[in-house]
């Protein structure tokens, strides 16, 4: 991978724990170091965050968060001084207005002629309250920066949307996982006996995991395997003791402890929103079913390799499910490509190398 021969620092609102490998890949091509400044998230917000980082440096900073829903804004305290001790050559920061201390780093950046890259999902259609003033103050906020690193096509297009110069907007596609180094699993060209559909994640309300359940039920003659923890765990397993008692929940699991239940599947589903499994079920040459949401996974899954849904549309969720398990062949086939999509495409190498060449281009 190129290196940046300079230091990075990079300003995130919070550092989840399935950002350390990207970021800490990241710092080891950054010649001069990298420095990364997040604070914490609200309490009701269930983000698993990380307390450390093996390569970068991480500065703990102090969120004070700021009204709630369409109105939530949030406060860094104690970004400036960060930027003062880091003094960095140039600075990546979430491309969110929301955020009320950006403009003063991108004030300290640009007092001393250094650039600053903003990194976001993108600008999608506002609404409800002053959604008109905010689709304001949100191209005011973009303007401002020297460059913006997309998670999607999609966002990098609501980007350009917005008035921002094409030319200086880049995709680095979403990653969460590494580019697989194990082989693609062989699997049989029929099922055996059963097909065998695969949920990994954690088991709350908005992952949908009801509308799985029913529609195994709505198909049956399917062994449905829930890999998970969480809120909703006990009204889950009620759930399928009345629709689909066939339905087996074996908790969590995390690292290897997640290998036997992708080799043996034969299809993911990810109903609801969210999805980190993806990217890792894919490089186990699985097919996959997944919700529509922020356009990380348009560029993910694609006709060759599954089927995006709208979500909340359950006969949506019976038809590709029924479309997906009438043609093993087809699956097969289709697990292949998911495969090759994340070992060459999209990976947290290919990430890192995109953020590279941006941070190269600027200085």
């Amino acid at each position: 991978m190129k290196h940046f021969p300079g230091k990075l620092a990079v300003q995130q609102r919070v550092l989840p724990t399935y950002r350390v490998p990207f970021f800490d890949l990241l710092a080891s091509a950054c010649s001069g170091g990298m420095s990364l400044f997040a604070g914490a998230p609200r309490p009701h917000e269930g983000i698993t965050t990380a307390s450390r980082l093996q390569v970068a440096h991480y500065c703990h900073g102090e969120n004070l968060h700021l009204f709630d829903g369409a109105l939530y804004l949030y406060y860094q305290k104690g970004v400036l001084d960060w930027l003062e001790e880091q003094n960095p050559d140039i600075l990546i920061v979430d491309a969110n207005p929301r955020c009320l201390s950006t403009s003063a780093v991108i004030r300290w950046m640009h007092k001393r002629q250094r650039p600053v890259i903003g990194w976001g999902l993108g600008a999608p259609p506002l609404s409800g309250p002053l959604a008109g003033f905010r689709q304001m103050r949100r191209a005011a906020s973009l303007c401002r920066f020297d460059a913006l690193i997309a998670y999607s096509r999609r966002g990098a297009d609501e980007y350009a949307a917005l008035g921002f110069p094409r030319d200086k907007i880049f995709v680095a596609y979403n990653a969460v996982s590494p580019a697989p180094v194990h082989p693609l699993p062989s699997r049989p060209l029929t099922f055996d006996p059963r097909p065998v559909v695969l949920f990994v994640g954690r088991l709350q309300a908005r992952k949908r995991v009801d509308s799985l359940l029913r529609a195994c039920a709505a198909i049956q003659n399917v062994r449905l395997v829930i890999v998970g923890d969480g809120p909703e765990r006990p009204a889950l397993e009620s759930l399928a003791r009345d629709v689909y008692p066939q339905a087996e929940f074996v908790g969590a699991k995390h690292g290897a402890e997640l290998k036997p239940f992708f080799e043996v599947a034969d299809l993911f589903v990810l109903p609801g929103t969210g999805g980190l499994a993806v990217q890792e079920a894919m490089s186990y040459g699985l097919p996959v079913i997944v919700a529509q949401g922020d356009g990380t996974q348009d560029d993910l899954v694609r006709p060759q390799n599954g089927w995006q849904i709208p979500p909340d549309d359950f006969e949506a969720l019976v038809s590709a499910m029924k479309d997906a398990l009438t043609n093993p062949a087809r699956l097969r086939r289709m697990g292949e490509e998911s495969y090759r999509i994340v070992r060459e495409e999209i990976n947290i190498e290919r990430m890192a190398q995109t953020f590279v060449t941006v941070l190269n281009a600027l200085t």
